[in-house]
């Protein structure tokens, strides 16, 4: 019988839908500046950033965090808030035909910052109840 209450394994949506939505928000960001002499890749990119951005919100709302361990949840809860900075991200490069990049470009550092440290965090939180649990 599993008592682990906090160790969550994450739902198939959660594990493969995240990283391809994370994915197609990198491959949208990297478009302005590599790929800035192709026209397909310039009228593209945002319906592909946004595209990502909409999965990502998605998997993060309908996959939430169903342990016990207030710490983890915040995290969880960090994670739902990165996807609405994606999100928000998108909808800069929308505005102004998103001819300037330092608006959505700030979201999507912002967003991948945290995306950054909730990766790291959530790991290290749940290596450290599964050691507390095992003593």
């Amino acid at each position: 019988m599993n008592t682990n209450t906090n160790s969550v394994k994450r739902p198939a949506l959660a594990a493969a839908g995240a990283p391809l939505a994370l994915l197609l928000i990198f491959a949208a960001t990297l478009v302005p500046f590599f790929m800035a002499g192709s026209a397909w890749a310039r009228d593209a990119y945002p319906y592909v950033f946004s595209a990502g951005a909409a999965g990502l919100l998605a998997v993060r709302l309908f996959t939430p965090y169903q342990g016990r361990d207030f710490r983890l949840k915040r995290l969880h809860r960090i994670e739902s808030w990165i996807a609405i900075i994606f999100c928000a991200g998108a909808f800069f490069l929308f505005y102004n035909d998103g001819l300037q990049l330092r608006d959505w470009l700030a979201f999507t550092l912002a967003g991948a910052a945290l995306q950054i440290f909730t990766s790291i965090a959530i790991p290290m939180r749940e290596a450290r109840l599964a050691k507390e649990r095992n003593k």
